[in-house]
């Protein structure tokens, strides 16, 4: 037997898009058919794209995915196409469509159904029950979905038990910092517990809150690496797979001869779906798999950062984006990642200078822009805001300036991008990061106001961290090293530091990793070493804040829990973690 050739397209659909989804699906098809591909593997719901919410509870939606399925069938001639779709009979699946030579030879139904952090498949789908080997070329082939083959007993193994030499694992598994890595050994060792060859094609792309990363692999029966895809960009990759020394391994593999009681019992589940009985014997030039090197963790997270914007803007409709440059290391950051992410001539900055403003933050911010090569506006705040407090003169009698005044401040500044939105069609980029969004030291329709924000789910630390990776990756210093050293402040009141309201970030973000992401108490956290004080006002900030947190626009997710979907409380809530500490 030749080797068997697959690809995997690696595609970035659009939830809804199932027209321009299916052209893209079609257009991998003829890719793969000019290289000679036997097999052709697309990711989880390739048609209607992930994750399509509510869609589901749209008949027409469904039915428009299962006439382009029809579509893409009628288009797959001489060619084994799995491709994820939704089915639907009196229940509604996330299903694999198997395909072959124009015909539908089969669909599996995802086994396993997530319903936790940022995913809600049991609200919409059936799981699966039956646990097919599809026979192409008379190679068995067992098909997953995502989760499925997360679990050590799940229905991969019982496909390779039953004689299963290659397991297709289709995926819409999104991204969070240091999950690509993880999921690359998880495959490996399925494969190497099954002995099988493992082909993990997954999901690239934005789609509001969530990135997917791509980086689908091949994995042999040993563990080892085939090819992997790229990180953060649509890919096709190939490999022939050398299906007999598979077959050989198993002559040599006790374990496989010890079949669990569980294995042999769940055997009867598995069915075996002949297809087509071997390969063409057309002998084709060996192709050299690809193997894209993994980039380091800061580089991934600057990269999901990038894609996640351009989706976000992209497939919204949006040409241009407007941010406003305070010239601070968040507004800095922020423009960065949208030049990279839409092109300098589609970034506006807006440097809105008040009587707190630093003359330092004003040529701070002009230089960045002239840096990027963005546009750059400067519209005062100063006119307004005397009116403002001339306006509230009267209510505001006797009493002290307080933030009151610098909420005023923030607010103006929100509504000038917000007006500059209207009339030119520009999306608003809030600049807000998860350190002042976790605490609420940031102002509700100030600097909150935006359309996205792309820093919604980074510390301020990792901000600095991303900032300088961002002049070593340009090699010179596109931000401007006063930005990167000067200390963090507001500029809404006279010498205001962040630090008069909060401890260091360097002090604070440890807090609220293990607070927010880690659920540790708030005894935990003291046990830490961290000021009892402190942490139990850092805990009460967080508390307060779920009704800001609330209205915030989506942002890009990039760690294990963000404030989206992933962190779910009620805003009318008594409950306050630090009130039941070992010490009350």
């Amino acid at each position: 037997m030749r080797p068997m050739r697959v690809g995997i397209a690696q595609v970035n659909p659009t939830v809804g898009d199932i027209r321009g989804n299916t052209g893209k699906i079609v257009q991998s098809i003829d890719q793969a058919k000019s290289l000679g591909v036997d097999l052709l593997v697309l990711p989880e719901l390739a048609i209607t794209g992930y994750p399509p919410e509510d869609l589901l509870l749209k008949q027409q939606f469904i039915r428009r995915n299962r006439e382009s399925l029809d579509k893409i069938i009628e288009h797959s001639s001489d060619i084994a196409v799995v491709v994820g779709f939704v089915d639907s009979n009196s229940d509604v699946y996330n299903a694999a469509a198997v395909i072959y030579d124009r015909q539908l030879v089969g669909v599996y139904h995802k086994f396993y159904l997530p319903n936790y952090g940022v995913f809600d498949e049991n609200r919409y789908f059936q799981a699966g029950r039956e646990c097919p080997v599809f026979v192409l070329y008379g190679v068995g082939i067992g098909i997953t979905i995502c989760e499925d083959m997360w679990y050590e007993a799940g229905p991969a193994i019982v496909q390779a038990y039953a004689g299963a030499t290659v397991l297709v694992n289709i995926s819409a598994s999104p991204y969070h910092a240091g999950r690509g890595l993880f999921r690359e050994r998880m495959f490996a060792t399925r494969a190497s517990d099954s002995a099988a060859i493992v082909i993990h094609s997954n999901l690239v792309g934005g789609q509001d809150e969530l990135v997917f990363d791509g980086n689908s692999l091949i994995i042999d029966e040993r563990g080892e690496l085939i090819a992997r895809g790229k990180q953060f960009e649509e890919d096709f990759v190939v490999a022939d797979l050398d299906v007999e020394a598979v077959l050989r391994s198993h002559l040599h593999n006790p374990r496989r001869r010890k079949d669990a009681p569980w294995i042999k019992k769940k055997l009867e589940d598995a069915t075996r779906i002949e297809v087509s009985s071997e390969l063409a014997s057309t002998v084709k030039p060996p192709l050299p798999p690809r193997r894209v090197e993994r980039v380091d963790e800061l580089t991934e997270i600057y990269q999901a950062l990038v894609l996640g914007t351009r989706d976000y803007v992209r497939k919204n409709g949006f040409e241009k984006v407007v941010i406003g440059l305070s010239g601070g290391i968040d507004s800095s950051l922020v423009a960065t990642i949208a030049t990279d992410a839409l092109g300098a001539g589609n970034v506006i900055g807006v440097s809105s200078p008040s009587r707190y403003s630093s003359s330092g933050s004003k040529s701070d911010a002009e230089a960045l822009a002239r840096n990027l090569g963005m546009e750059f506006k400067v519209i005062p705040i100063e006119k307004a805001f005397s009116s403002y407090l001339e306006a509230l003169a009267e209510p505001f009698k006797d009493t002290q300036p307080d933030i009151t005044e610098e909420n005023i401040q923030a607010r103006i500044r929100g509504n000038i991008l917000f007006a500059l939105s209207n009339k030119f069609g520009w999306l608003v980029l809030a600049c807000s990061n998860k350190s002042e969004t976790a605490t609420g030291y940031t102002t509700l329709y100030g600097d909150m106001a935006g359309g996205f924000i792309p820093l919604k789910d980074v510390p301020k630390t990792l901000v600095l961290e991303l900032a300088k990776y961002k002049n070593r990756q340009a090699g010179r210093e596109v931000i401007p090293p006063a930005i990167l050293t000067k200390a963090p402040s507001a500029e809404l009141r006279p010498n205001q530091k962040d630090t008069d309201t909060l401890p260091s970030y360097e002090i604070l973000d440890p807090i609220l990793k293990a607070y927010v992401e880690d659920d540790a108490t708030v005894d935990q956290i003291i046990a830490m070493g961290f000021d009892r004080d402190m942490v139990t006002g850092i805990a009460r900030m967080v508390d307060q804040s779920e009704y800001k947190r609330r209205q915030a626009a989506p942002g890009i997710r990039i760690s294990p829990r963000d404030f989206g979907r992933d962190r779910r409380l009620p805003i009318t809530n008594r409950f306050r973690e630090e009130t039941w500490t070992s010490s009350s």
